[in-house]
């Protein structure tokens, strides 16, 4: 069984640097085509990703957990923008590479959806790039609890 590579997907399999870049700009297609229930994750991002991909987020943010595969990872961009209205990143930096370990620290800036409120926030993501594919990412967030309550829903008026 031959082994589908990022190469045979047009996109680079080499550098894992260009990998995750290359992810970055398929993703920014895929949220201004309206994402997860207009865009197709599948033609879209899903080439970006091993389909034994993992993603760890912090158990407490509205899209915490683990999430699996190339369905997990689908589910994962849903629960995303029920959380954020608009999710940006303003700035982005590749401060490392160690083998397939690329360590990326991005600012972002974004509007809850639940409360309207705007955040901006630094991310440091650890992710590992196999065969020309992103198998592994590991954000870290500044303050999770202010983006929990950035995203929670607001208390009933009295």
């Amino acid at each position: 069984m031959k082994t589908e590579t990022a190469t045979d997907m047009n996109t680079p399999a080499a550098d894992p640097v260009s990998v995750i870049q290359g992810m970055y700009e398929a993703e920014s297609r895929y949220l201004a085509a309206g994402g997860p229930g207009t865009a197709s994750f599948a033609t879209t991002l899903a080439p970006y990703f091993a389909y034994d991909v993992v993603l760890h987020q912090a158990d407490s943010l509205p899209y915490g957990g683990t999430w699996h595969r190339h369905d997990g990872m689908a589910r994962f961009f849903l629960a995303m923008s029920l959380a954020w209205e608009r999710f940006d990143i303003l700035e982005q930096r590749f401060l490392g590479v160690d083998g397939d370990t690329v360590v990326v620290h991005s600012r972002v800036g974004a509007r809850a959806r639940a409360t309207g409120r705007e955040l901006e926030f630094p991310i440091v993501q650890t992710i590992v790039v196999r065969d020309g594919r992103i198998a592994s990412v590991r954000p870290f967030y500044w303050d999770t609890a202010a983006i929990a309550a950035a995203c929670a829903e607001p208390a009933p008026a009295r």
